[in-house]
């Protein structure tokens, strides 16, 4: 490519960056922002119309040029921060914020990661592919460490770092393998090198995080997501108890947080539901609660639990049950 010519792309994209930064322009602004002339504008928007973008020029007070709605979408010109604020968005939306936008989010971190400049295309590419989410918002975490362990999953490389167990912390070494935001907070999704088991963690509870030059080759892994969620909502707690709920997984998922409970549906009317607690009594009316027929599936003595509870409650609502308050007065 010739320098006029390349001095020309390079003064049509400033140009396009102009008209995307601000609603008009008039020609003289645009000559003087660029140092050409009103009439090299003139065809430098002719260039930017040749490319589909529909650049619309008026006269008289207030006129100017102006980038408008095409019937086709033109592709857009970002600088670096706005290329990474762009990403984080589409992170946002990957990770279900908005219903059904996570695939097309994925789709656009892909496309924004072909046309990238590379110092930026990795960092895009960390984020793209190494991120998944129950739902939600999430809570605020060192970027450098969320960096660190997204590039850590993208080169397939070991990570170590600082992790409290009880009263003390230790040094954990893993294979990482993806990031999954719950609702409230991310976690690591990882094998654990020293318990030789598959572990998910805290971002937020991790420090000295480093990521390290071993590769490592990725094993048959288990559902990244769904691990994560039964642990923070099941494995935690002393207690586990699965229900066979009547009705369908999409109207028990609206009724509890992913953090709570676990939904999978079984067959279009029923779903069957895992969930934790510090009782099993707290479990039973917590699905109790969500208003719907169920059965007990675990533990067995669950069931029996539900006879005692039952027969309380017929106890407590029976019409003429004497009131010891009244018999004292």
């Amino acid at each position: 490519m010739g320098g006029d010519e390349r001095g020309t792309t390079e003064r049509v994209l400033t140009l396009l960056g102009l008209l995307q930064q601000r609603q008009v322009w008039t020609g003289p602004e645009l000559a003087d922002r660029l140092g050409v002339t009103p009439r090299t504008v003139r065809r430098d928007v002719e260039r930017l119309r040749t490319l589909g973008y529909p650049v619309h020029a008026s006269q008289g007070v207030g006129g100017g040029y102006q980038l408008g709605p095409g019937q086709d979408l033109p592709p857009l010109l970002l600088d670096d921060e706005e290329a990474i604020a762009t990403a984080v968005s589409l992170l946002a939306g990957a990770g279900g914020a908005v219903a059904g936008a996570g695939d097309a989010a994925v789709r656009a971190l892909t496309k924004l990661d072909r046309v990238l400049p590379i110092r930026l295309r990795s960092l895009v590419r960390a984020l793209s592919g190494s991120v998944e989410s129950m739902s939600g918002s999430r809570t605020t975490i060192d970027p450098d460490v969320l960096m660190t362990l997204v590039r850590a999953c993208r080169d397939e490389v070991e990570a170590d770092f600082d992790y409290p167990s009880g009263s003390e912390v230790r040094r954990r070494r893993v294979e990482p393998y993806r990031l999954v935001a719950s609702d409230r907070r991310w976690y690591l999704f990882s094998y654990d090198l020293d318990r030789d088991d598959w572990r998910s963690f805290r971002v937020d509870r991790m420090s000295e995080v480093a990521a390290r030059t071993w590769r490592f080759r990725p094993r048959e892994a288990p559902d990244a997501a769904t691990f994560v969620q039964e642990g923070v909502a099941s494995r935690v707690y002393p207690h586990q108890a699965r229900f066979l709920v009547q009705a369908p997984a999409e109207t028990v998922r609206a009724q509890i947080p992913a953090s709570a409970a676990v939904v999978q549906p079984r067959g279009s009317e029923h779903c069957e539901v895992l969930s934790g607690a510090g009782s099993l009594d707290f479990a039973l009316m917590h699905v109790l609660l969500l208003g719907h027929d169920f059965e007990v599936l675990d533990p067995p003595e669950l069931r029996s639990r539900c006879r005692v509870l039952a027969d309380r409650l017929l106890s407590a609502g029976a019409t003429d049950s004497p009131d010891p308050a009244r018999k004292e007065s």
